[in-house]
C-alpha cells in the first residue's frame, strides 16, 4: 500500500469501502473506528455475530484486503483439528502455500497452543510486523466449542499471551451468551450484524444487472423475485443464485421479441409457474443449474403428454371431491370474487371492479388463505348440481379431509367466529380430482382469468 493510501482519513476510507459494500455503512464505520490506525493497539478480541447471509464474512474480507491489513482468514469448518487450525494461521502469516514442491506440508508443525504462541511470535518478527496490528479472523467460530477447552480462552487472550498487537475476530451465527465457556474467559467486544431489509436486498441484487438490459428492467425483476421469496429466504447468497437462475426465463419474451421490457403483466405470466417450481428448490443444491433447467423442460413435456402426474390420483367419496374443490376455490380466490363466480343472477358487474390492476402477485404464489366454514358450504352448494343438505354426513367428510391433511384446520377450538380451514393440495392434484367429476376448475380460479 502506498503512503497516500496509508494516510487516508477515516471518512475517505469509508467512502472507498462503501462503493464495494452496499447497505452496511454503520457496520463499516464501526469496524474502521475499532481498527483505528495500523500502528494503534487494537481490541484483543472482537465477536461478530448474525444470521447467515448478513454480510459478515464478505465485509471482513473486503475491509482487510482493500486496506491491505496484515491478517489470516481461516474457516474453522475446514480445520477439524487444533493442529490444522494452528498451521493454517501460521501458513498465511508466513505466506507459505502447501504444494507439490514442499510435499503439501505446513511451514511449521504445531500441535499445542504453547507451540502456536511461540511460532506466532517468530512469524511476526520474521515478517517485520511488530509495529502493526495483525488480525486473525476465525470464520464459523461456533465449531471452536467442540475443540480443546483451552482453545477459545487462549484466542481471546492471544494479545496478552504473545505481547504483540494482535486482534482475533470471531465470526459466528450464534450470540455470545450461548458461546461463552463455563470456565469463564476474557470478554470480547461484541458486534451484531442485523439481517438485510427488503429494500436493502432490492438495492444489492439490482446492482448485479446484466449490461444488455436496462437497470430499471432488472430492478423490476428483482422486485417480483423478492415478492415471492422474501418470506422464506433472506440469505443474500441464495437470493443471488435464484436471481441468476430464473432471469433467463423472465427475459425470454423480450429476447424473442414477443414482449417489451415494460410489459410487466406478460412477463409475470411467463415466469409465474417457473418461480413456483423454484420455490421447492430454495437452499437445495443437489443438482447444478443446467441440470435443473433440463429437468424442468422434461417435466413440462411429460405433463403435456400424460396430462397429470401419477401422484395426483386419489380415491375420495363423491361429495368429498366437491368439498375439496370448494376448499381449494375458497383458499385461492379472493372472497370479493365469489359473487362473480358462483351467483347465477349476480347482475352486471363491471370488469374494472372485478379485476384490480395493482394485483401483480398470483394468489397461488402467496399460498392458500384461511376461509370460514360458511363460505366453504356456500361454494359447495353452488358447484354441485343437486342441492346438498348440511347433514352430519357432510360435516364428517370435512373432518375426514382434515384427517387426511387435504384440508387444515386453522385457529383454536374456542374461537367464537367458528372454525376456519385451508386447502393444502397442489393445483395438479385438484385438477385431477376435478377431472374425475367433470368439473372445469380453471374456469373458477381468479388467477387464470
Amino acid at each position: 500500500m502506498s503512503a497516500a493510501e496509508h494516510s487516508l482519513h477515516p471518512e475517505e476510507k469509508l467512502q472507498s469501502l462503501e462503493k464495494l459494500v452496499l447497505c452496511r455503512e454503520l457496520q463499516l464505520s464501526t469496524l474502521l473506528a475499532i481498527f483505528g490506525e495500523r500502528s494503534h493497539l487494537s481490541f484483543p478480541s472482537i465477536f461478530i455475530y448474525g444470521h447467515t447471509g448478513s454480510g459478515k464474512t464478505y465485509i471482513l474480507q473486503t475491509v482487510l484486503s482493500t486496506l491491505e491489513l496484515p491478517h489470516a482468514f481461516v474457516s474453522c469448518v475446514e480445520c477439524f483439528t487444533t493442529r490444522l487450525l494452528f498451521e493454517q494461521i501460521l501458513n498465511q502469516l508466513y505466506n507459505h502455500c502447501p504444494g507439490p514442491e514442499n510435499e503439501f506440508s505446513s511451514y511449521e508443525r504445531c500441535d499445542t497452543f504453547n507451540d502456536f504462541v511461540r511460532f506466532y511470535k517468530r512469524a511476526i518478527t520474521s515478517q517485520g510486523l511488530e509495529n502493526e496490528t495483525v488480525y486473525i479472523v476465525l470464520d464459523k467460530a461456533e465449531t471452536l466449542r467442540e475443540m480443546d477447552a483451552n482453545l477459545l480462552p487462549g484466542f481471546l487472550r492471544l494479545q496478552e499471551l504473545t505481547g504483540n498487537n494482535v486482534s482475533v475476530i470471531f465470526l459466528t451465527e450464534i450470540a455470545w451468551e450461548t458461546f461463552r465457556p463455563n470456565t469463564g474467559c476474557f470478554e470480547p467486544l461484541a458486534m451484531y450484524f442485523m439481517d438485510y431489509s427488503k429494500a436493502e436486498l432490492q438495492k444489492i441484487l439490482s446492482s448485479d444487472h446484466p449490461e444488455e438490459f436496462s437497470p430499471e428492467f432488472y430492478a423490476s425483476y428483482i422486485n417480483i423475485l423478492l415478492g415471492v421469496f422474501y418470506t422464506v429466504c433472506r440469505d443474500i447468497k441464495e437470493l443471488r443464485h435464484l436471481a441468476a437462475l430464473n432471469f433467463p426465463k423472465f427475459c425470454e419474451p423480450v429476447v424473442k421479441g414477443e414482449a417489451k421490457e415494460t410489459d410487466t403483466h406478460k412477463l409475470w405470466r411467463n415466469i409465474e409457474s417457473h418461480l413456483k417450481r423454484a420455490m421447492q428448490t430454495v437452499y437445495l443444491r443437489e443438482i447444478s443449474s443446467s441440470q435443473w433447467e433440463r429437468i424442468q423442460q422434461e417435466d413440462r413435456e411429460a405433463s403435456q403428454l400424460k396430462g397429470l402426474s401419477a401422484h395426483a390420483h386419489v380415491e375420495l367419496p363423491y361429495y368429498s371431491k366437491f368439498l375439496l374443490i370448494a376448499g381449494y376455490l375458497a383458499s385461492y380466490n379472493p372472497a370479493r370474487t365469489d359473487k362473480r363466480f358462483f351467483l347465477k343472477h349476480h347482475g352486471k358487474i363491471k370488469k374494472t371492479d372485478f379485476l384490480k390492476k395493482h394485483e401483480k402477485t398470483s394468489n397461488h404464489l402467496l399460498g392458500p388463505k384461511p376461509f370460514p366454514l360458511d363460505r366453504l358450504l356456500a361454494i359447495l352448494y353452488s358447484i354441485v348440481d343437486s342441492r346438498v343438505a348440511p347433514t352430519a354426513n357432510i360435516f364428517s367428510q370435512i373432518s375426514s379431509l382434515v384427517t387426511l391433511q387435504l384440508l387444515t384446520l386453522v385457529g383454536h377450538d374456542d374461537q367464537l367466529d367458528g372454525p376456519k380451514y385451508k386447502c393444502t393440495v397442489s393445483l395438479d392434484f385438484i385438477r385431477a380430482v376435478a377431472r374425475t367429476v367433470n368439473f372445469d376448475i380453471i374456469r373458477y380460479l381468479y388467477d387464470f382469468l
